[in-house]
This record gives C-alpha cells, structure tokens and sequence, in this order.
C-alpha cells in the first residue's frame, strides 16, 4: 500500500483507504455536496463502496496515475473531504484536480489549502506542465477557489455536465508550470 502523504499547516491529505468508505458515503449523500456532482447520491453503502473500489486500486498501483485523497484536519484527525488528481497521457504531461468537501468545512479556506497543495505537489514534485479542472458555472465558490490560486479561466463547455437539477455548462480552470501560484 502506497503511504503518500501531503501536508499543510492544517490539513493533511493522504491517500483513500477501504476503512474510509462510510465517511466518504456520508459525504456523498449530503445533497448540499451533491448539487454541483455528476456522481448523484449512492443508493447505500455497497453502492459507494463500488464507486471508491476502482479509486483504491489506483492509489494501489505501482505507479500512481489517478490520486484520490482523504483531506483530514490535523488537530482533530477529522475527515472533510476528498481530493483528486488524475495524470493524463505521459506526452503531455498534464492532470486534472477535483474536490469535493463536507459542508461543515466550507467557506474556512480548506479548499484553496487544499488545492494549493495538490498544485505544488503537481508541479514540484511530478513536474508537471499543466493542471486543469472544471465547475458547473453556477458553482460560484469552486470558481472562487480555483481563481484564489492563480487558475485561469479558459473557456466555457456548454451543456456538459449531467446534474440533478439538469444539464449544466461548465467553467473550463487551467494553471501552467510557469504561472503565478497564489
């Protein structure tokens, strides 16, 4: 089992564990986390337990190409959330990030420390060119927490992502090896 860990001055970040599936279902199910998802919310347990199984045997294997991690406050060891990061084709070296938080830890800055970690880690550690993401265009915080890290608006994909509430365009997020982090 793979032991990667990344630190901030709150939160660490490690990788998903099988023991990790009742807080992540518990994280699934809240509408609120939801709204923005195409993941919908899992019927029960087994079903959340089907969804992170292929995440644990990626974060498994010999070399690491799609991170899942468990965001976990320090002081209390608390479980907040879930961070990805998926590496694309070696040839072009480049990810794409996404997070998804308990709605008890919004609006405290977990998000942006969170991201600003993956994206150090993304570029200093892997060497990476380029980070991307994505938000439905009426997820004004993720936006907000992407532009806080110096991520570019690119562009807008319309009709792209199927939410409950119905189809949604989505903001298209990038930041280069060579940009200002924030």
């Amino acid at each position: 089992m793979n032991k990667l860990e990344i630190q901030t001055d709150r939160l660490t970040l490690r990788l998903i564990e099988m023991a990790d599936v009742e807080v992540i279902h518990r994280l699934h199910s809240l509408p609120e986390t939801d709204e923005f998802n195409t993941l919908g919310i899992p019927e029960n347990l087994q079903e959340t337990h089907e969804v992170i199984t292929p995440w644990f045997e990626a974060n498994n294997a010999t070399e690491i190409r799609n991170h899942t991690f468990a965001i976990q406050h320090k002081t209390n060891g608390e479980f907040i959330g879930l961070f990805g990061l998926r590496l694309g084709p070696k040839k072009y070296n480049r990810a794409e990030v996404w997070y998804k938080l308990h709605l008890d830890y919004w609006n405290k800055g977990y998000a942006t420390e969170s991201l600003k970690a993956v994206l150090n880690y993304g570029f200093d550690v892997l060497q990476l060119h380029r980070i991307e993401a994505g938000c439905a265009v009426a997820n004004i915080g993720s936006a907000k927490v992407m532009e806080k890290v110096g991520m570019k608006q690119e562009g807008r994909k319309r009709k792209i992502l199927p939410l409950q509430s119905g189809w949604s365009d989505s903001f298209e997020y990038a930041i280069l090896d060579t940009d200002v982090r924030n």
